[in-house]
């Protein structure tokens, strides 16, 4: 009976040495940092510095107590907002911000919890929003000095955020846009000007073209010109030296100029084998068909019927070919 109560006792003793370790041991990790809090006053904070390092450490069960915080970058995302700067414009405004605690005590004493501590920087963060955006224009907040404006939002949210025990990572504006009811009359105020600028453009195309077509019109007449006037000087010029050849060769033998002359009548008229000439047979133009020498129908000749070559009877004759 003595046995039993014995170990009976031993497994009691064992199982509360078990269960005081468990609650006199904690640790504390690398992305973390640890209060320790002794009947609800702050004795150590762990890991918050290159002095206290993270792994296993001990505390008085029951009586101290370990509140967790992270060490790394927390997020926090902003609502979407609508501002008016300074030159009376609507936006639309989507932020958002990064930041860690550094100061957990402070941390612990001025917010306890990350959800506090996000709404408290979410309405530190829209202020400075309001405030520094209120004094800026719309194409400054857009386009031109966007890098400037979002520093000195996070320079005034860190002033505030000391308080809370963090500090502000980053800050930026991810979307700054019209409201909705005013982008559709921008849309539509873009879109007639770019119609009013396309307009512009091809009426001033066409004035160009125009004046290229005229200017084109007018080399092809003045070219067309020079050319016929080339021309005309050419040829006349190529007829000058025609007969002037020929006359030199008129000269150089009459006889057989007159000869080939005649011929090329002959060809020129005798074209065809149906052609038909009703013609005295003393003309001039028979005048090589009966003497080679071209006597034939000439004053002085034989006379007709003294039977010469090329005369015949008859006041008219017909030749055909």
């Amino acid at each position: 009976m003595n046995g039993n109560a014995l170990r009976t006792g031993l497994v009691v003793l064992v199982a509360a040495i078990a269960v005081g370790l468990y609650a006199s041991v904690f640790t504390v990790g690398q992305m973390q940092q640890a209060l320790v809090l002794q009947l609800g006053r702050v004795r150590a904070v762990l890991n918050q510095t290159g002095e206290d390092r993270p792994g296993l450490y001990f505390k008085v069960p029951f009586v101290e107590n370990v509140i967790i915080f992270d060490k790394r970058v927390l997020d926090l995302d902003l609502p979407v907002q609508a501002l008016l700067t300074a030159d009376r414009q609507n936006l639309e405004v989507d932020a958002f911000a990064r930041y860690r605690i550094v100061d957990p005590l402070r941390f612990y004493q001025s917010v306890g919890n990350i959800g506090l501590a996000n709404q408290r920087l979410a309405s530190f963060t829209n202020s400075a929003l309001r405030n520094v955006l209120a004094r800026s224009t719309r194409d400054a907040i857009v386009k031109t000095d966007r890098m400037r404006l979002m520093n000195e939002i996070q320079e005034d949210v860190n002033r505030q955020s000391k308080s809370l025990g963090v500090e502000i990572v980053d800050l930026r504006m991810t979307r700054v846009d019209l409201p909705a009811q005013n982008s559709s009359a921008v849309y539509e105020r873009m879109k007639t000007e770019r119609k009013r600028e396309a307009a512009d453009v091809r009426a001033n195309g066409e004035q160009i073209a125009q004046t290229i077509r005229a200017r084109a019109d007018r080399d092809v007449t003045v070219i067309l010109a020079e050319a016929n006037q080339k021309s005309e000087q050419l040829r006349g010029q190529g007829d000058a030296d025609r007969n002037r050849i020929l006359a030199e060769a008129f000269s150089k033998d009459p006889d057989f100029f007159s000869f080939y002359r005649s011929m090329q009548a002959y060809e020129t008229g005798l074209k065809g084998s149906d052609t038909r000439l009703v013609i005295s047979p003393n003309s001039d133009f028979f005048r090589y068909f009966g003497d080679p020498q071209g006597r034939a129908g000439q004053a002085g000749s034989a006379p007709r019927g003294t039977g010469e070559p090329g005369a015949s009877t008859g006041s008219t004759a017909g030749a055909s070919r």
